[in-house]
């Protein structure tokens, strides 16, 4: 299948430059002109997507030749241009911090890199960091830059005439507060959390348009294969899944797998429910249980449903915030000690800092598990654990713990990287972690 279609990177020199904030406010500023916008988030993010997914109304998915695989990433960005008349990709760090970077995805596609650069206390050097991204790798070409929080029409007049020969400004966003989203310790604020997120889009698209950024960056040819249907391996299994503002880090193609393998998903909140739906296995994703921490210990009834389901040994697969739900105690920002579930004994609680970033797998006989893991909460428990994923980059290991239909870890898995293996968690069959010097089942 192939496709042709504008499209564009957006990237920046590094993290904090606004590439965020510019990406969604070019979706909501095509989609105001009628244009059907799709927006892809390059790499494991959870919070990006969803401000992504309100500024373009349309489903945000993951690209990472590694996490997600090479074919992967050809077959969303082809399946999406098919009905789509833009395209834009929002990049992760630095254009090409990582491995694989955001250059990789953009050399992988053929799409353009567009930068944000934040031009704050920046004259004539603009263009010497313009130059260094644009002649770093001559497979990634750079031919336009936006300037981001200008301070005058002269200043971006200056930053223009910085520009060498080749490399154009597309345009110059002046500092301003529509241009802003708040954020805290993972990231964004979760986009629900944003009664306003709507007017502060509006707010923000208009500011582009009004510095010329509405015109649709170069078509890019685009070429992949349809993939194979997963086999349907969880026909018939009920799953319900945690998701509200304590648990809502959920990527859509792990919903879309399980779906595709059978499964009838059902969600539930453990914040304001009183009862969990019927259901074979369960999943509690990741999130901010340390912000509602109170009211998660206050709903008893949903805790001794959840309890229930444990000491039946049902499956039960608890990712980073799930899994500080299941220890006997969550300890929050404030010092506050929060009774939780009891599965697991110890405590969790938040540090002042980050503990644990990177890329990681999950090796075992039934398939290689891709993700992550990114959390600032450090575990304590007597429980040890049956695996360990392996590190790709970032930070050491995460442990795995599985008892009964228990599977418990800080780590985020990305379930089209091994549907045998997922399939398997929420049945509830055990798996056998594989050695280092065993080969990986990718």
């Amino acid at each position: 299948m192939k496709a042709t279609i504008p499209a564009a990177m957006i990237t920046a020199p590094g993290s904090g430059q606004g590439k965020s904030m510019v990406t969604a406010a070019l979706a909501r500023l095509h989609r105001n002109a009628g244009r059907k916008v799709r927006v892809f988030k390059h790499g494991p993010d959870y919070l990006d997507p969803m401000v992504l997914e309100v500024a373009s109304g349309q489903p945000v998915y993951q690209l990472h030749p590694w996490m997600t695989g090479e074919a992967e990433c050809r077959w969303r960005l082809v399946e999406a241009a098919q009905d789509a008349d833009l395209i834009l990709v929002e990049g992760s760090m630095g254009l090409f911090d990582g491995d694989p970077s955001s250059a990789d995805l953009a050399r992988l596609m053929g799409i353009p890199a567009l930068p944000v650069i934040d031009a704050r206390g920046m004259a004539q050097t603009f263009g010497a960091v313009a130059l260094g991204l644009a002649s770093f790798h001559p497979e990634v070409p750079v031919r336009q830059v936006i300037a981001n929080r200008i301070g005058s029409r002269r200043h971006g007049e200056m930053l223009r005439d910085s520009l060498p020969e080749g490399i154009e400004l597309l345009g110059a966003i002046p500092r301003n507060d529509a241009m802003s989203i708040p954020d805290r310790h993972l990231g964004l604020i979760q986009a629900g959390e944003l009664e306003d997120l709507d007017q502060r889009l509006d707010a923000a698209a208009e500011v582009l348009a009004e510095v010329g950024l509405d015109g649709l960056p170069l078509p890019v040819t685009m070429e992949a294969e349809k993939p194979a249907a997963p086999p349907a391996l969880l026909n018939g299994v009920r799953i319900a899944i945690a998701r509200d503002a304590a648990f809502s880090f959920i990527y859509r193609a792990n919903l879309d797998l399980l779906q595709a393998m059978g499964a009838e998903l059902s969600f539930f909140s453990p914040l304001t429910d009183r009862a969990l739906p019927d259901a074979d296995a369960l999943w509690l994703p990741g999130g901010y249980p340390e912000l509602h921490a109170a009211a998660l210990a206050a709903n008893q009834p949903v805790l001794g449903a959840v309890r229930n389901h444990y000491l039946a040994e049902k499956p039960m697969l608890a990712e980073c915030g799930g899994l500080m739900a299941c220890v006997e105690e969550l300890m929050d920002h404030d010092g506050q000690v929060h009774k939780m579930l009891g599965l697991m004994p110890g405590r969790a609680s938040m540090a002042g800092r980050l503990q644990a970033l990177g890329l990681q797998s999950l090796n075992t006989d039934q398939g290689q598990l891709r993700g992550h893991t990114y959390h600032h909460s450090r575990l304590e428990t007597g429980w040890q654990p049956l695996a360990r994923t392996r590190k790709v980059a970032g930070t050491e290991a995460e442990p795995v713990y599985c008892r009964g239909g228990l599977v418990a870890s800080y780590f985020h898995g990305y379930f089209p990287s091994a549907p045998e293996l997922v399939a398997g968690i929420f049945r509830g069959q055990a798996f056998r972690p594989l050695t280092d010097k065993e080969p990986d089942h990718a």
